[in-house]
Parts: C-alpha cells; sequence; structure tokens
C-alpha cells in the first residue's frame, strides 16, 4: 500500500470532491460512498445545462440544479474535514506505521478556498430552491 498524502486528498476534495475524487484516492474503486458521489453531482449537471438550454421554465431542471448545489457543498466540507484532520490521526488512519509528516500550507489554502466556495454555493442553491418554490407556488394559485 502506498503512502497516502493528506494534501493531495484535501486537494482532491476541493477539485473534485463532488465525484467522490477523494474518496476513490483514499479508499479505492470498490468504496461504496464514493460511488454515491458521480451520479447526484452529475444530474444536478444536467439540470443546470437544461436550465442553460430549455430556460428557466424548465421544471425538472429547478428540481435537479439544488442537486448539484448540494454536492457542492459535500465536496466543499470534505475538504475543510480532510485537511482539519490533524497530522498524528491522518498518519495512524492511512499511513500506519510510517513516520507522521507536517503538511505545511497547501491543506490550509485549500481549506480557505473551499470555505469561500462552500458557502457561496450553500447560500446560492437555498436563495434558488426558495425563488423556485415561491414561484411555483404562485403559478399554481393562478
Amino acid at each position: 500500500m502506498h503512502e497516502k498524502s493528506k494534501t493531495l486528498a484535501t486537494w482532491l476534495a476541493l477539485l473534485a470532491g463532488p465525484l467522490g475524487a477523494h474518496r476513490f484516492y483514499l479508499y479505492g474503486w470498490r468504496d461504496k460512498l464514493a460511488w454515491l458521489h458521480p451520479l447526484p453531482t452529475l444530474l444536478g449537471l444536467g439540470g443546470a445545462i437544461r436550465m442553460s438550454n430549455l430556460g428557466q421554465d424548465d421544471h425538472a431542471a429547478w428540481l435537479l440544479i439544488p442537486v448539484l448545489g448540494v454536492m457542492l457543498v459535500i465536496g466543499m466540507l470534505a475538504t475543510i474535514t480532510t485537511g482539519l484532520t490533524p497530522d498524528e490521526r491522518w498518519a495512524q488512519r492511512h499511513n500506519p506505521g510510517r513516520p507522521v509528516r507536517a503538511t505545511g500550507w497547501a491543506p490550509v489554502i485549500a481549506m480557505v478556498i473551499a470555505l469561500l466556495v462552500g458557502g457561496t454555493v450553500l447560500m446560492g442553491t437555498i436563495a434558488f430552491g426558495g425563488q423556485k418554490f415561491f414561484e411555483y407556488q404562485a403559478e399554481l394559485a393562478r
């Protein structure tokens, strides 16, 4: 088994966490939780593409775009939790029997970006979902 880098896992979670890349890196292709990431992310992306092609009146896009937002937030949370794992615990969990390596600033930078992106996406997802819900309610009332 090769050594697992906390820095690499943190950046994988930041850049491709919604697709489960960090989990595939850490636990391999047989990780069931990793396989729960790509499908909802791609469905949500499909919703964004539908809205781009069909406009804002597409009800399927209304339902799918918040799924993309949730998956992006999950990826950002994975970035933060991976980066916040103490080096000693990381070595114990992912590199047993190997010396503890200090990770430096790279995971911290990834966590700062994840906090910014995750907060923005979370607020945008809540606002989008709320707006579409109330628009739909107004449409039903007519």
